[in-house]
């Protein structure tokens, strides 16, 4: 019986959305598993976290606001690297910016 575990930031999604969520989810796993039979053992949980739960990049999640700042400073990370082509994570770290505080 597979199951999938789905976590939310509160009130993001509508009660409809997550019901179409769940529907998709299991549509997935009955395609991977090639029996319309495998529908009925799929279970589909999805949690609901307060958002003074959820850090990106090491902030408290404010909504659109904090997105849109991680974002930016991805964006800008990857424009840093300019041309090089690191493979493995120590040759990222070594080339990779600092980002100041």
């Amino acid at each position: 019986m597979p199951f999938v575990n789905i976590k939310l930031i509160e009130g993001v999604f509508t009660t409809e959305q997550k019901h179409q969520l769940a529907a998709a989810i299991t549509d997935v796993m009955v395609k991977f598993e090639g029996s319309e039979a495998f529908r009925e053992v799929v279970w589909v949980l999805i949690e609901e976290l307060h958002k003074d739960g959820w850090h990106i990049g090491g902030q408290p999640f404010a909504g659109p606001s904090t997105l849109k700042g991680v974002l930016g400073r991805s964006g800008e990370a990857f424009e840093a690297l300019g041309d090089s082509n690191p493979q493995t994570r120590d040759e990222l770290a070594v080339i990779s910016p600092v980002r100041k505080k």
